[in-house]
């Protein structure tokens, strides 16, 4: 199937009874079945939107739907939701795209690159609770942006406002979706994400939660963690780390969130290799400053795909060449952002050192 021919079409400014209406004229009777895909890597805040849109798509607008996403799902924590939920998404790899009429992102937009979408296909559904991106106008219903802290909280407000109970498993999702995207309230949080989250509170089930949020760690885990605490390195603004190969992208964001916890640095940025790919991730403990603008302004120049908001943002980048001149080309990117942390001629410590 080639990109779709509808009209462009915002849905932002309407109530979310309005956007289920619109889906409903958009797309019942019209398309035979749905595809909502994650982005790379997921987290549980995009795999608990995408089930939720999967769930109003099928019980209220009449188009079955089917989850999937690209990359890999290697951290603990999401490898137990995943598990623990026993959520119904597939590997791109095990998809037919030819057997889909209807596709749909989430918690991404199409341009950002970091999904698996195929490229001469549109996607029908865009909802994404990040800044809008160049492909609003291209997608015939975007929902993009707006005053939300998680794409689980736009989801939830949409099987609401479809009058949809959704049950203990898919509330625990969008409930853990909020929470771990939140930061349990605690960041980018306004005031739909502190709705949502309480209304399915009493709908979750709490030891499914607890081995979500308490799941066995392999060993590798904890070796990572040592690598990543030894050669970190200590700023007067910021503390950056070097994961070296990581054997799950999703940990690259783990340590860039951990460190962002060191008394003292605005900014923590944490960076490893997968698959011939360079993972960055980048947090922002000051509120004047966007994550987000910052590594799509300092990686756009590099090529690969970049996003994110105020405080947190991650990008991925081509590592191509002989292993020197991966490890140059990493200097250059790191180079690049101390720059912009304004600590380039500073000398970092050793994050073990006794001067840090």
């Amino acid at each position: 199937m080639v990109a779709s021919a509808a009209a462009p079409l915002s849905v932002a400014s309407l109530s979310t009874k309005g956007k289920i209406d619109r889906l409903t004229k958009l797309f019942r009777g019209r398309r035979r079945r749905a595809l909502v895909m994650t982005h790379d890597n997921p987290d549980p805040d995009s795999m608990a939107a995408a089930w939720a849109l999967a769930t109003v798509l099928s019980e209220r607008v009449g188009v079955p739907a089917d989850l999937a996403y690209g990359g890999i799902i290697g951290r603990a924590e999401n490898a137990a939701f995943v598990k623990t939920l026993k959520l119904p998404i597939r590997h791109v790899e095990e998809v037919d795209f030819g057997e889909y009429d209807l596709f749909a992102l989430v918690d991404t937009q199409q341009t950002v690159g970091n999904h698996a979408l195929p490229g001469d296909l549109l996607a029908d559904i865009v909802i994404d609770h990040h800044p809008v991106r160049d492909d609003a106008v291209a997608t015939p219903f975007a929902d993009l942006g707006g005053s939300y802290g998680a794409t689980s909280t736009m989801l939830t407000e949409y099987l609401r406002a479809a009058r949809l109970d959704p049950g203990p498993e898919l509330s625990t999702a969008l409930y853990y979706g909020i929470k771990a995207d939140t930061r349990d309230l605690g960041r980018q949080t306004k005031d739909p994400d502190v709705e949502c989250y309480l209304w399915l509170f009493p709908r979750i089930d709490r030891e499914l939660l607890s081995h979500i949020e308490h799941p066995e760690l392999p060993v590798r885990y904890f070796r990572l963690y040592h690598a990543a605490i030894e050669k970190a390195r200590l700023y007067t603004e910021a503390v950056i780390t070097d994961l070296g190969d990581v054997y799950t992208p999703d940990m690259v964001a783990e340590v860039a969130e951990r460190l962002s916890f060191i008394e003292g640095p605005k900014w923590s940025l944490a960076y490893g290799s997968y698959r011939s790919q360079l993972y960055l991730s980048l947090r922002v403990s000051d509120k004047r400053m966007n994550a987000g603008r910052l590594i799509r302004e300092t990686c756009a120049p590099l090529g690969g795909s970049a996003g994110g908001h105020g405080s947190m943002a991650g990008a991925r980048l081509p590592l191509a060449g002989k292993k020197s001149q991966r490890e140059e080309f990493k200097r250059d990117v790191v180079r690049r952002f101390k720059e912009a942390f304004g600590v380039d001629g500073e000398r970092g410590v050793s994050l073990l050192s006794d001067e840090a």
